[in-house]
């Protein structure tokens, strides 16, 4: 009897770890696009394209990104790339923005999804296999663990990078993008990283 109620004990205990791990493994997350209006110690306080105000704590160990411009000509194969796009009648996307991830960043989300840049938008993280320049820009093939795409990059593309930020940057008037705020028990959101545009762009993914 004493074992079954030990054994029922662990059981218990182990259940609720597992419980506990998978709530922190659920917790929602809100991806955020504004301009920083004031900042309070960790505290971001952000007007968002919809006009909302939002208040971001910023964690201890804060990652800051700058997004910079850089040239369509810095796509080259083998680099990791995310494309905003919109899908085409045939099937390709039509890239509405490009971002480079820093090599230490190859992995990063990859795959192909919906995304809220614009009605219909999609992302892509992938591998550019070919790139090859076409008459309405550059064609390239990206590749992905379960599939690839055919994405045009028009000449008037936004190609952006990540470089690494300092939290200097985070001021008053900056465009910032966070793409995972962590919504918290109380209500409050919390981010890990932020990304935030250099020489007053607007980080366009």
């Amino acid at each position: 009897m004493r074992m079954t109620s030990r054994l029922f004990a662990v059981s218990l205990t182990f259940a609720t770890v597992l419980g506990t791990s998978a709530w922190a493994q659920q917790q929602p997350t809100a991806r955020i696009r504004g301009t920083i209006e004031a900042v309070d110690g960790p505290t971001l306080s952000i007007k968002s394209r919809e006009g909302t105000d939002m208040k971001v704590r910023m964690t201890d160990n804060v990652a800051v990104f700058g997004v910079a411009r850089t040239a369509l000509s810095e796509i080259k194969e083998g680099s990791y790339i995310g494309v905003t796009g919109m899908p085409e009648p045939d099937g390709t996307q039509k890239a509405v923005a490009v971002h480079i991830f820093p090599e230490n960043q190859r992995g990063a989300a990859e795959g192909f999804r919906p995304w809220d840049a614009r009605l219909n938008s999609t992302m892509t993280n992938a591998t550019v296999a070919q790139t090859v320049k076409g008459t309405d820009g550059q064609n390239i093939l990206v590749k992905y663990k379960d599939g690839e795409k055919k994405v045009v990059v028009p000449p008037d593309t936004p190609v952006v990078t990540f470089v690494a930020g300092d939290k200097s940057e985070l001021k008053p008037g900056a465009k910032v993008i966070i793409f995972g705020a962590t919504k918290k028990e109380d209500g409050t959101l919390e981010a890990a990283r932020v990304n935030v545009g250099r020489d007053g762009i607007t980080p366009p993914m």
